[in-house]
């Protein structure tokens, strides 16, 4: 498989803090990269790009049907994204996670693969359609946020996915707001809250 196309900051100090900015379908390297410098100054960021394309939109795995996983592409490449964010994070002091919708399940993919990478996630309308199993969060902190009208990660399937973090030790937080996929402002103060 071939490695990422991605875009980041030089690397000033490798133990500076570094966020990881995973995209939604359809989005690229750029959705997030603005963002995350004002939701956290001065941190290296380093977005990568999906590198499957479904009808022409990016993404970071296959799928067959809206919220119908391929399982073993998942596998596949999330082994790939965990040996570039073991890369790219170095020795950095901080390895933080944003990603939202498609960006968010592989984001949570790679926590379920290797629960001591991500010091803190933000999951923004996630859906993960399986149960994962048990690791170890302890010191970890997880941000999920959500619409409750979401048509693609229904209420339910978010809620679960708080209680799995939860109950495998991860400092977790689930910010709801009452719309659907959409972003919306408060799940960006939420954001920042946590990264304060």
């Amino acid at each position: 498989m071939s490695s990422y196309q991605f875009r980041a900051d030089p690397v000033a100090d490798a133990t500076d803090p570094v966020i990881f900015l995973f995209h939604g379908t359809g989005g690229d390297e750029n959705q997030f990269f603005e963002l995350a410098g004002q939701l956290l100054p001065g941190v290296r960021r380093v977005a990568p790009r999906g590198d499957v394309s479904e009808h022409g939109a990016l993404r970071y795995f296959r799928r067959t049907g809206e919220g119908v996983y391929d399982m073993d592409d998942l596998a596949r490449r999330t082994e790939a994204m965990t040996a570039f964010v073991r890369k790219e994070a170095g020795s950095a002091s901080r390895v933080i996670g944003l990603g939202y919708s498609n960006g968010a399940n592989i984001l949570a993919s790679v926590q379920f693969a290797a629960p001591d990478l991500f010091d803190t996630a933000i999951l923004m309308h996630p859906l993960i359609p399986f149960s994962p199993a048990a690791a170890d969060f302890s010191g970890r902190q997880v941000l999920i946020t959500a619409g409750r009208r979401d048509p693609i990660a229904p209420a339910g399937a978010t809620q679960a996915l708080a209680d799995y973090f939860e109950a495998n030790g991860a400092a977790t937080r689930l910010a709801w707001h009452e719309g659907g996929h959409e972003l919306r402002q408060e799940e960006l103060t939420a954001v920042q809250q946590l990264l304060k």
